[in-house]
């Protein structure tokens, strides 16, 4: 209330000040309702920067590797006229006519392999990026394979990350997938982020900005790619299955549709180093493993941002996937 604001600040005595009248207490009160929504929406976004982001995972292996020449370490391996190169950004993009893809020089046995990504916003139904490791050329119809894959979406929805498993042929004919999906703490549209998959003959840890979201530990020579596989990335009409299982499809009125990916990290044993090379861990432990803080931090991830984990569908047989309950 003015009047007797300035009546304090003047010093007066505060039984000489006069009292607000009736009309005054009312706007004085509709001001302050007015104010409600503001104060909410700001207690709102100071909860959420601790409520919606993972916790430190105290360890950031992507450090420990360095980054690496697209032109020194891959080369194109379909569409090449939809491949750009801009500084160290290389740009692939999807129309009507083709999509693209790109494959490491060398094939490893282990190794961390990540990229910086960033995708397009807006309509992307249909459309599938991917970071990923393969040996499919090798083993045609019996081959192994690493995913992460970006889930193309339609507006307004986020993207959908799948990260995905196949050993031996599971992902040829008959396809038994072993799928985790998650749902971003961020907007990968905004900019460029890191994810990378850290394969070792132990375990396969999927991390996004150095946080582990998925472990899949080696618990049968069955259930575990243990052949060399090469680095790849592409962009691919998937219309078939991607969105919301195929109910939205790529709509070309839209094309093109691109990915940008910088920072390329691939480092670890080839097929052709000495039996004596030692795999890399994505923690300080030497034999691999994460420590209590990084699990803490995966834990929190799929918690919060995990929306389908195949070990947990229980429409599924899993009998074909030992893995679940052993």
């Amino acid at each position: 209330h003015l009047t007797l604001s300035l009546c304090l600040h003047l010093y007066t005595p505060l039984f000489l000040c006069p009292l607000p009248t009736k009309e005054e207490n009312q706007k004085m009160g509709n001001s302050l309702i007015s104010l409600l929504p503001i104060f909410h929406l700001l207690v709102s976004l100071g909860s959420s920067v601790n409520a919606y982001w993972p916790p430190s995972p105290g360890y950031w292996p992507s450090s420990k590797v360095g980054s690496l020449s697209f032109y020194k370490g891959f080369k194109n391996l379909w569409g090449p006229q939809h491949q750009r190169m801009d500084q160290n950004a290389l740009t692939i993009w999807l129309d009507r006519t083709s999509g693209s893809g790109f494959k490491s020089v060398k094939p490893f046995r282990s190794g961390y392999f990540g990229a910086n990504i960033k995708l397009q916003p807006g309509y992307t139904a249909g459309v599938i990026t991917s970071l990923y490791l393969s040996n499919s050329e090798a083993h045609p119809g019996f081959h192994d394979e690493v995913d992460i894959e970006f889930l193309g979406t339609t507006f307004g929805k986020p993207y959908t990350l799948q990260t995905n498993v196949y050993i031996r042929g599971s992902g040829d004919g008959k396809i038994i997938g072993r799928e985790m999906k998650f749902r971003l703490w961020f907007d990968p549209t905004s900019g460029f982020h890191h994810y990378a998959i850290l394969w070792s003959p132990r375990e396969i840890i999927f991390l996004v900005d150095d946080i582990p979201i998925r472990r899949y530990p080696k618990k049968s020579a069955a259930t575990f790619p243990l052949r060399p596989m090469w680095l790849y990335g592409s962009i691919w009409d998937a219309s078939s299955w991607a969105t919301e299982d195929g109910k939205y499809k790529a709509d070309y009125k839209y094309q093109p549709f691109t990915a940008q990916y910088t920072n390329f990290k691939a480092m670890g044993c080839t097929a052709y180093s000495s039996a004596r090379c030692r795999p890399l861990s994505a923690s300080p432990y030497r034999s691999g493993g994460l420590t209590r803080q990084q699990y803490q931090a995966m834990r929190w991830v799929q918690t919060h941002n995990m929306v389908y984990n195949y070990c947990k569908d229980y429409k599924r047989d899993h009998s074909l996937t030992p893995e679940c309950w052993r």
